[in-house]
């Protein structure tokens, strides 16, 4: 077995980023009083004579390395390897900030080629496969998915600052509920059951509400058994919260105030470009009215045939959707999502559409929802909770009449959620918000596998 002699460890390193920011401040030739010590990976190598140039690379970013023979004596490093140096900051004759460097460490070697160091990783597909290359090849995905740590972690400042409280519940469910999809089946041997991979939080977190947390949140992944599409993924990274004694209006103005902050801590801005569109996240956002939306394309209707007859009339494939409510959700997509470019919550739902949503004062058809959306991308879905047992069983049962009439995304149902219901639940605002989503808008990607680490890829099967 082979001895590796390269150091376990390299402590105390600076970062970067910091050191090239006080080389800039250093004239050229001159070097910085005190020493520093910088780790990474060596990305381009230069030997002029007794004097060699390294470029080194971090995730703050890269700087030049200039190592005398004098000093640092042969220097045996590779493309790619990963190295430690101590050195003093300076700026070379040309004025590029520097690390004139007195000891150098090989801490791994590379023993594999890597791509073009100049071009970067280009290959789409080799970059979703083989992320490590992706990131170590370019630092424009890096630095995409440090944004979306920050992204993250400016989520949680906000809800730990209003008083939410983060909470875990079970990925694996007996039963799948709190959104339309179908979910991933798995089996528990010991306990000889079928357990489905969460496609929703809300269910358990709403059992919170009744409990007394009044305000709670959880950010974590759900799993819906779908397509891969520019804007979904099988996986994907959701935040849900839910908070007593508010309505959808309540949640309207803190969905925009937590948007509007994660931008401003995230990017220090909430301009921003997507998907060709330069657009402004910052409260409030436009509001419209779903079915108002629909009537000004001629398309509200209640009755099915009536509703299936206008789209076919538009050259709108219709031929999958069994349901009255699948037609307004493809009617909704083919007409309204697509003009929503600005920052826009569009509200109030028919009940059919909305198994958990109270329903509006003025008329018992609709419920108090709304989704937002930004570039005309959906970025989630909220509502008045509906809040009373009773009602929630007859919803329930009308999504199984939904479900027997071909729609295989409709609720199954829930009897132990009825349950806790019927000990009461103040009333509640609820919402979810796409993680990835987010930061497809906030990062200016259009593709939701480039804020994703490791998105759904098909199996290869090498011959």
């Amino acid at each position: 077995m082979a001895v590796s002699e390269t150091p376990k460890r390299f402590p105390d390193r600076d970062e970067i980023a910091r050191v090239r920011a006080e080389a800039e401040t250093i004239e050229p030739g001159a070097e910085g009083p005190e020493p520093r010590r910088l780790a990474g990976r060596v990305m381009a190598r230069r030997d002029m004579g007794k004097l060699v140039f390294l470029d080194l690379v971090d995730r703050s970013g890269r700087i030049q390395l200039l190592c005398p023979a004098a000093r640092t004596g042969e220097v045996d490093v590779h493309l790619g390897d990963v190295v430690g140096v101590s050195g003093k900051p300076t700026k070379s004759r040309r004025g590029e900030p520097s690390l004139i460097v007195d000891e150098l460490l090989l801490l791994s070697r590379n023993r594999s080629p890597l791509p073009d160091t100049f071009h970067g990783l280009t290959d789409i597909e080799q970059r979703y496969r083989k992320r490590h290359l992706d990131l170590l090849m370019n630092e424009e995905v890096r630095s995409d998915f440090m944004l979306r740590a920050r992204i993250v972690s400016a989520i949680r400042r906000y809800l730990d600052s209003e008083g939410f409280v983060e909470v875990e519940t079970p990925i694996l469910q007996p039963r799948y509920g709190g959104a339309f999809a179908e979910p991933f089946v798995t089996h528990h041997n010991v306990l000889d059951q079928d357990l489905y991979l969460r496609i929703a939080t809300e269910l358990y977190l709403k059992r919170l509400i009744v409990g007394g947390l009044e305000k709670v949140y959880e950010l974590g992944k759900d799993f819906r058994n779908e397509g891969v599409t520019y804007k979904n993924n099988p996986e994907f990274t959701m935040l849900e919260w839910y908070e007593a004694y508010a309505d959808y209006q309540d949640t309207m103005r803190r969905m925009e105030n937590l948007i509007e902050f994660v931008s401003l801590e995230a990017l220090g801005t909430t301009k921003v470009t997507f998907k060709g569109h330069e657009v402004d996240v910052k409260a409030p956002w436009q509001r419209m009215r779903l079915i108002d939306e629909l009537a000004a394309f001629d398309l509200w209707t209640t009755d099915y045939d009536d509703l299936k007859q206008r789209l076919e009339d538009r050259g709108i494939d219709v031929s999958r959707d069994k349901t009255w409510s699948q037609l307004v959700d493809k009617a909704v997509t083919a007409y309204i999502e697509p003009r929503l470019i600005v920052p826009t919550i569009l509200y109030d739902y028919p009940i059919e559409l909305s198994p958990f949503a109270r329903i509006t004062d003025g008329d018992p058809r609709i419920v108090e929802r709304f989704e937002y959306y930004v570039g005309g991308m959906e970025l989630g879905n909220a509502f008045s909770e509906l809040n009373d047992a009773e009602e929630q069983a007859s919803r329930f049962a009308m999504q199984a009449e939904e479900g027997a009439g071909g729609n295989v995304e409709a609720e199954q149902g829930d009897p132990d959620y009825v349950e806790a219901l019927s000990y009461g639940m103040p009333p509640t605002g609820g919402i979810g918000l796409g993680i990835d989503r987010l930061t497809m808008v906030l990062a200016g990607k259009d593709s939701i596998r480039d804020v994703i680490l490791f998105p759904a890829q098909r199996e290869r099967h090498n011959p």
